[in-house]
């Protein structure tokens, strides 16, 4: 019999909890029959929500109570060391103790962060753990680490995060040999800011991967790399502008063919599927959450305002990320990185 994957959800996180979240972790459930499904948060709360779904597995659906809840905008450290009851902590405890294998949430960005490096632990040999999204393109998916966990990096750093990224992009999205490639203001190599330069021999020492060296943001919508690395700071500027642009041209075009008159509107039946198919391609939404990098569990950030179906596929990826054991992948490869990155350094002080 095939092993069950026992996720946590936070079933308090998020612009729409409980419902939204609720009813995502559900169809993630009737979808995965492997899912095994632990609702984090107040106990109450989400039996009221669990009565108005019908159908669910029950065997396979269970219930952690914990009364507190950890605002958006508190401040991380504060919230994860004192609101020890919170949806938070406690569904990173259940993956801490082995109860489960991952930690689902769209709760607070900061305090997932905290609480994955402190309660969950980083993979010995990983210096710090990115958020890396999926996000679309014309070619394909691009993952991009990290987008808003180390606004300071370090070259070494950034280093691992490649290596990280090249094995999931392999192992869980299928793309062979994925080009990885840094977040840079130029294609040439003496172009970027101090942390390019040194990663960028660090990155070319590297055997086991394939990077291509650097690639502009305009590039990166049309797929010119597989993985893009660079700190959060510029991850999150590249993230939130990705976003804001693909909203923006969806309601131009809406906008568009509603006031553009009788012709208008009909182009706009005529071109609806067509143009359909073109935005779902570039939305989001069909990869769900970042999952945090680095991690000695699996924790996967979905977005604040995340609604029932995003959040199935956030949870729902949990699924492949232990098939494929990432995790051990992780373990094993960064033996290698770290020979490489220090010959590498010793190399360039010489």
């Amino acid at each position: 019999m095939a092993e069950m994957i026992r996720v946590a959800v936070d079933a308090m996180g998020g612009d729409n909890a409980p419902g939204e979240i609720i009813r995502g972790a559900a169809e993630a459930l009737r979808r995965q029959s492997r899912l095994d499904v632990t609702l984090v948060g107040q106990e109450e709360v989400i039996r009221k929500e669990l009565s108005a779904l019908p159908d669910l597995p029950q065997e396979r659906l269970h219930i952690h109570p914990a009364s507190e809840v950890i605002a958006m905008a508190e401040p991380p450290v504060q919230a994860i060391t004192k609101k020890k009851d919170s949806s938070i902590v406690q569904g990173m405890m259940l993956v801490r103790h082995g109860e489960c294998d991952a930690f689902v949430t769209a709760g607070s960005s900061g305090a997932t962060l905290v609480g994955g490096q402190l309660l969950i632990g980083r993979i010995k040999g990983i210096e710090r753990a990115p958020f890396a999204p999926v996000l679309p393109t014309k070619r394909g998916p691009v993952l991009l680490i990290d987008c808003g966990a180390n606004v300071d990096a370090r070259a070494s750093e950034l280093v691992q995060w490649g290596q990280m990224g090249s094995i999931y992009m392999e192992s869980i999205l299928g793309v062979r040999n994925p080009r990885v490639a840094l977040a840079n203001i130029g294609a040439e190599d003496d172009k970027g800011n101090a942390l390019v330069k040194e990663t960028m021999p660090l990155m070319k020492a590297l055997t086991d991967i394939h990077f291509t060296g650097s690639v502009e943001a305009r590039d990166i919508p049309y797929g010119g790399a597989d993985v893009v690395v660079c700190d959060a700071f510029t991850g999150n500027m590249l993230l939130k502008m990705y976003e804001g642009t693909a909203h923006m041209l969806q309601e131009e075009i809406s906008d568009a063919i509603r006031h553009g008159g009788p012709l208008a509107l009909l182009g706009g039946l005529m071109v609806k599927p067509a143009l359909k198919k073109t935005l779902t391609k570039f939305s989001v939404r069909t990869y769900g959450g970042a999952p945090m990098l680095g991690l000695n569990g699996l924790v996967v950030k979905a977005h604040g305002n995340a609604d029932a179906v995003v959040f199935a596929h956030a949870v729902e990826q949990c699924v492949e990320w232990k098939d494929k054991r990432i995790n051990d992948q992780f373990r094993e490869k960064m033996k290698l990185v770290d020979r490489t990155v220090k010959k590498a350094q010793t190399t360039s002080a010489d």
